[in-house]
């Protein structure tokens, strides 16, 4: 069977979805499916402390001790902030040449919930700050590795087996349905709560659901107004929590201007003019994440002028996806612009304020620094580790099912369908890899946390609830 393959870097030129056709089973005689579970850490290329220290010069780095003590918390914390590892590591064996838009960093609390622009609650990916065509198996190895990670951080490892075996088989299953329909369908297609809670509950259990609802009445921009501001010198300020929401804008408050001011250039003239209606009121810098802690990231109050309504959004820098080095390097002159038009191609639907920018820096390089813009929460439910590892399996496979679908919209599924097959081959090869790379992610992150024990590299503990 015939697949779509992503043209390199040349072929974008005019459009970024061009595409050209190959064969799909033909594939594996490319990479064998039982080659898909070998890891080799002498063939890898690189150090992997050497390879998170590295992504360090274009971050403030001011925050680069809290970066470090984030990703030593645990080899599940070490995972979340060591995409830049994993993207070398795979790039370090042959790939199938099937190529999607990759989300690039698919793990498994990277899959969540919030409002589409109907204002209903859809499951999907969330993260997509190393989106970029790629070979399919990429996002397959990272979802499925973080499962047992995830599994060893909250003691269920004894599940391990059993989540990575549900999370292929969602992703398999529901790529063997997409490959049977037609594609305008495939894009129509969502995961609604119902769906997820199909997936994640039992009979008896009624707990989830109610959470997911009351938690997504409080994700938004009037329920964080209530917890996040108070009013200073008769005007609404955004509340500080140092070190994690700062006004420490000394530096970067005509930058932030710029920046808001040229978003507006990205977005679609109907939303430019409802967020005409709109006066920037506050900001703040915060920290968020763990792999993105250094990137500069901003948060901005605005109140609509008639009645006073808030609306926060998250104006985050964008660097090169880490997967660049190893494939085409973006065909967008903008990382922010490369990060949504991501996001446009792998979500079901995407939030209508999103947009991008840049500005110069004041740094050495003069080089520009790019941004993207979203709503801030926005009904947003981001999973915990402890919420859903009872039910791993169950809420790995509707990771499997979101999974599958970005690829299908992105990528050619009846290709990725007859590269698979229906035997076992594949599900047990990428299962023999998530163990080995988990044991690997386990090394890697004791070499940074003995590097921070021998004063090597600068470490400071914090974590936001805490």
């Amino acid at each position: 069977m015939a697949m779509n393959l992503w043209q390199g870097e040349n072929a974008f030129t005019e459009r970024p979805n061009k595409i050209i056709t190959i064969d799909g089973a033909a594939q594996r005689k490319v990479v064998g499916r039982r080659s898909l579970g070998e890891w080799r850490p002498e063939a890898r290329g690189h150090d992997a402390l050497a390879t998170i220290l590295g992504q360090n010069s274009i971050r403030d780095q001011r925050l680069l001790p809290l970066r470090h003590g984030r990703m030593a918390a645990s080899p599940w914390t070490y995972y979340r902030g060591a995409a830049a590892v994993m993207a070398a590591d795979l790039a370090s064996a042959p790939n199938t040449g099937i190529t999607v838009q990759l989300c690039g960093d698919a793990h498994v609390l990277n899959f969540g919930l919030w409002n589409t622009p109907e204002r209903n609650l859809a499951f999907d990916l969330r993260d997509f700050d190393e989106t970029l065509p790629g070979p399919f198996e990429w996002d397959v190895k990272r979802f499925l590795a973080s499962l047992v990670i995830l599994a060893r951080a909250n003691g269920v490892e004894a599940h391990a087996k059993d989540a990575v075996a549900a999370g292929y088989a969602g992703y398999r299953d529901w790529i063997a349905t997409y490959s049977t329909w037609p594609e305008i369908d495939i894009w129509y297609d969502s995961v609604s709560t119902e769906q997820l809670l199909d997936y994640a509950t039992s009979d008896d259990d009624h707990k989830l659901d109610k959470l997911i609802e009351k938690r997504a009445e409080k994700r938004s921009s009037r329920g964080a107004f209530k917890k996040l501001t108070s009013v200073v010198d008769g005007a609404q300020r955004i509340t500080e929590d140092p070190p994690y929401r700062t006004h420490a804008l000394n530096d970067h408050l005509a930058e932030l201007e710029t920046i808001v001011a040229q978003y507006q250039a990205s977005v679609p003239d109907h939303i430019s003019s409802l967020w005409s209606r709109f006066d920037l009121v506050d900001a703040v810098q915060q920290v968020v994440g763990v792999g993105s802690v250094g990137m500069r990231v901003f948060l901005t109050l605005s109140e609509e002028r008639r009645t006073s309504d808030p609306i926060f959004l998250q104006v985050k820098q964008a660097g090169p996806s880490v997967y660049e080095q190893f494939l085409s390097p973006s065909v967008y002159d903008n990382h922010g612009s490369r990060v949504i038009h991501g996001q446009r191609m792998i979500q079901s639907a995407t939030d209508m304020f999103v947009g991008w920018t840049s500005i110069s820096s004041d740094g050495d390089t003069g080089a520009p620094m790019d941004f993207y813009v979203r709503q801030f929460r926005d009904g947003k439910v981001i999973p915990k580790g402890e919420m859903i590892a009872p039910r791993l399996s169950q809420f790995a496979t509707a990771c499997g099912h979101v999974l599958a679908r970005a690829h299908a919209r992105s990528g050619d599924v009846q290709a990725i369908h007859d590269y698979l097959g229906s035997s076992s081959k594949a599900g047990d090869a990428f299962a023999e890899f998530a163990f080995a790379y988990a044991d690997q992610n386990d090394r890697d992150h004791a070499q940074l946390a003995k590097a921070i024990e021998d004063g090597e590299v600068d470490a400071v503990e914090g974590w936001p609830g805490r």
